[in-house]
């Protein structure tokens, strides 16, 4: 038992780096090609840490080459057009106009039901008001509704004086001042202690978080029990 537990974490202490070796990306937004290798190094790590007759070696280098060929196979789309329209393929257009493409549908076996469930879910239960929708090579379905259809922008209300928004950058997390990302946001420990002694915080091991948003201010969150009451 000993001994399987062990493989175990090893292969799992693998994998944790393989996926951030991959990507940040999630299951719903891989290419074809990686949720492929992503499946078939799930299934290489599983069976070396079931059983304890397989070598763990085995496992290791499948895990590696897949690892080596996904992360060569990313750099060709990279730098390819060709090979990532055939590796990745290319986003299908689904509605032009406010109707429907049967052809392209057909091509994607997308019927209408499933094409009108997602864009509900987009908050588009007419398809009238679409101008252009497109099936993703990922699967997802991006929509471009028409002018009377989409909400209103800044722009369209011509609202002057509006500020586009700053990082959002954490100061203070369980406590802990984060030294880099202080200068990051241009804030001395001066300003910041200021402000949380105007909120009645006096000692700043007090503070739990504390966060320069996107309006170029610094909120502060005690960790006293009455400040979250």
């Amino acid at each position: 038992m000993l001994l399987i537990a062990v493989r175990a974490i090893i292969l799992y202490a693998l994998l944790v780096v393989v996926m951030r070796l991959m990507g940040k990306r999630q299951i719903g937004q891989l290419q074809p090609f990686e949720l492929v290798v992503t499946i078939v190094i799930a299934e290489l790590a599983v069976i070396p840490m079931g059983d304890a007759g397989i070598p763990l070696m085995n496992g290791i280098i499948g895990i590696l080459v897949l690892l080596a060929a996904e992360v060569f196979l990313s750099l060709v789309v990279l730098h390819s057009e060709r090979a990532r329209a055939v590796i990745c393929g290319t986003p299908i257009l689904v509605i032009e106009n406010g109707r429907p493409i049967p052809e392209n549908l057909r091509k994607l076996r997308l019927n209408i039901n499933d094409l009108l469930e997602q864009l509900r879910n987009k908050e588009y239960p007419n398809m009238s008001d679409i101008a252009y929708a497109l099936l993703e090579n990922n699967g997802t379905l991006n929509v471009i509704p028409k002018v009377d259809a989409r909400p209103p922008t800044v722009k369209d209300l011509a609202l002057a004086n509006m500020k586009d928004p700053a990082l959002p950058i954490t100061l203070i997390m369980d406590g802990k001042l984060n030294q880099q990302n202080m200068k990051l946001a241009g804030v001395t420990e001066e300003d910041l202690f200021a402000q949380a002694r105007a909120q009645k915080i006096e000692n700043p091991a007090d503070i739990f978080f504390a966060q320069y948003n996107t309006e170029g201010q610094i909120d502060i969150y005690s960790k006293r029990k009455d400040e979250f009451q």
